[in-house]
């Protein structure tokens, strides 16, 4: 290194892996776990919201949500999450880590409960509550994204920091489990009170009135995990490269880190006074951060850009999927709870054998096959799935063939978990300095967030058929699905060569990746054996 490492920092770099990097992935996870639970429960009450709200008295089918609704209700958190990553990540560089971090897990708390609630009995007034307060709720989960990644990554050794980073991010594969069991041990209790014709024997008593209820305490239960958390999340101090590289308070930073360690770090006083005399260095909006980062943060927004629009499309295709396994039947030979109870139980099921599975993979091998190399694998694999979806699409949708078609799928969003999804998570958190590391996390992630919304409502309307008449009600002619499987493979194929502009950050400090120590170069010396691996036991 060309500078000489703050011995607490060092201290950091060298640790065992203890106990406390365990309840900092509990802690940090935690609001993963929230956002999953949050964005999976929403598509579990979609068809209810319909039922109870847009029932038509006399139509062969139930009633369904509109599709400006049902854009509305499913996309505004992804706004409002947008909003919080860019937000509460230029905060985070600016307060520091712990002081914000507080503020995003009470607003999803708040939120999460808000949502159950309603203003009025119309559905215009449900519709427009439900609606405000989950964009509060995406906001406060969108900070969550780049404050997460920072600590984590802050608080983290270099041999195993991508798998701690990684699995705060594979947490939202728990939230989607529970989720999903939540909803279905929820629409089982109440469809064993209360019992209910199918909608096609009785369309009216086929949605009881407590069905109203269903919805309201899935959405709720969202703020439990959330509330769980504040008080350790208060308790954490805050971290030591933020204390010490942006506040420039070393006695303060080897004082929190001398407890979290069970270790003595010197303060070294004479090292922090040379910091403070030099400038602050560059900022965002700067000839130097484009000189040096400009490439990098092109890289981790464009690849996020990417993924997310393909990992959001595969809303479009599920309730396809579903069907054609048997998995739901047509909504007219159920009534509105036993409907909530088979799309959690497939969906959980999907959980289950695809994104978990995805993403305890990427934790295992990120640090032995490295960043780089899981993100563009990922990207391929995707790349190659989808043509092989896209291509010979007629053949899949024949009965006999669909079973290959659900597994085909599945694959492909297997290795957007063990692939890119958590990539690209992990590596913003890890290349950029310490002034500036939240507020260019939070700039990848909401440029992921963006193509999120692209992938869930522009391949919506992109994926109806060709002929109007057989679009979905509401909706105008688009290219079909098979073109737009195509063009999600084309994506994927770009997604691939944007990896490129990505560094490996593999074994690295994090201050060898953003050239903080070249910053520190007048001081010149050599980097010294590392004293404070005296009792942290550098790995080897």
């Amino acid at each position: 290194m060309a500078g000489e490492q703050l011995q607490v920092l060092n201290a950091l770099d060298v640790a065992k892996t203890q106990w406390y990097h365990f309840t900092a992935i509990i802690i940090a996870g935690m609001g993963f776990f929230t956002d999953a639970y949050d964005l999976f429960c929403i598509s579990l009450v979609t068809k209810l919201l319909g039922r109870i709200y847009y029932h038509v008295d006399g139509a062969e089918k139930p009633g369904s949500l509109p599709p400006n609704v049902s854009a509305a209700v499913n996309g505004v958190a992804f706004c409002g999450t947008l909003a919080g990553q860019l937000f509460f990540g230029w905060l985070g560089d600016k307060l520091g880590r712990k002081k914000v971090y507080g503020m995003t897990l009470m607003l999803m708390v708040i939120c999460s409960v808000a949502s159950g609630l309603s203003f009025g009995h119309t559905p215009k007034s449900v519709m427009a509550t439900l609606c405000f307060f989950r964009f509060w709720l995406g906001f406060g989960i969108g900070g969550d994204y780049p404050l997460s990644a920072t600590i984590m990554s802050e608080y983290a050794n270099k041999k195993t920091r991508g798998a701690f980073i990684a699995a705060v991010f594979a947490m939202q594969g728990f939230g989607i489990l529970a989720g999903g069991i939540f909803a279905i041990i929820l629409s089982s209790s109440f469809n064993a009170m209360f019992e209910a014709p199918s909608y096609e024997v009785d369309a009216l008593r086929s949605t009881v009135p407590q069905a109203d209820y269903v919805w309201r305490i899935i959405l709720m239960v969202g703020a439990l995990p959330a509330a769980l958390t504040y008080y350790w999340r208060m308790k954490m101090p805050e971290t030591a490269r933020y204390t010490a590289l942006v506040a420039k308070n070393a006695k303060q930073a080897a004082s929190d880190m001398s407890k979290v360690l069970q270790m003595d770090i010197e303060a070294e006083p004479q090292k922090i006074e040379q910091i403070k005399e030099q400038k602050s260095g560059f900022g965002l909006f700067t000839k130097e951060f484009a000189k040096r980062h400009g490439l990098h943060l092109l890289g981790t927004t464009s690849t996020w850009f990417l993924l997310d629009i393909a990992f959001y499309s595969q809303n479009l295709f599920q309730k396809d999927i579903f069907s054609a396994i048997g998995w739901i039947p047509s909504a007219k030979s159920m009534n509105a709870i036993d409907e909530v109870y088979r799309i959690a139980r497939a969906q959980t099921l999907i959980a289950l054998c695809s994104t978990v599975p995805g993403y305890w993979f990427t934790v295992a091998f990120i640090d032995k096959m490295g960043r780089f190399a899981i993100q563009l694998m990922g990207f391929f694999f995707m790349t190659v799935f989808m043509f092989a979806l896209a291509i010979p699409y007629d053949h899949w949708t024949h009965r006999d063939n669909r079973i290959g078609f659900v597994i085909m799928y599945s694959l492909t969003f297997f290795f957007a978990n063990f692939g890119p999804n958590a990539t690209t998570f992990v590596v913003p958190a890890e290349i950029f300095p310490a002034r500036l590391r939240s507020t260019c996390h939070g700039i990848s992630a909401a440029s992921g967030k963006l193509g999120a919304i692209v992938g869930a409502f522009g391949f919506l309307y992109l994926a109806q058929n060709q002929d109007k008449a057989k679009a979905d009600a509401g909706y105008p002619a688009g290219i079909g699905v098979k073109n737009s499987l195509i063009v999600l493979g084309v994506v994927n194929a770009l997604g691939f060569l944007f990896t490129f502009l990505v560094p490996e950050s593999k074994g690295k400090s994090l201050e060898e990746m953003s050239g903080e120590n070249e910053e520190k170069e007048p001081q010149g010396e050599a980097e010294p054996p590392s004293s404070s691996g005296r009792r942290t036991a550098p790995v080897a």
